[in-house]
């Protein structure tokens, strides 16, 4: 893992065309804008779990509960 340290509005960018910036901080939280081209799709990482966790499931024909998805997309 590459660990790099970056202060309010400064960035990087990986592979040349998707930029991380950082707009701040509260506490633990770090605010993060992602530039990236529209067809490179960003997730949260809980949220991308569950899905690849869907996508096995409907690969089996079993079931995951869709309450548990749609809580993953609602701000709290």
């Amino acid at each position: 893992m590459l660990v790099l340290s970056r202060k309010k509005g400064e960035s990087i960018v990986i592979a040349g065309n998707i930029e991380l910036v950082v707009l701040g901080t509260e506490g633990d939280n770090v605010r993060l804008g992602i530039k990236a081209p529209k067809d490179v799709e960003v997730y949260r990482k809980e949220l991308f779990q569950a899905i690849q966790e869907q996508n096995v499931a409907a690969a089996s024909n079993n079931r995951i509960d869709p309450m548990r998805i749609s809580k993953l997309f609602k701000k709290n």
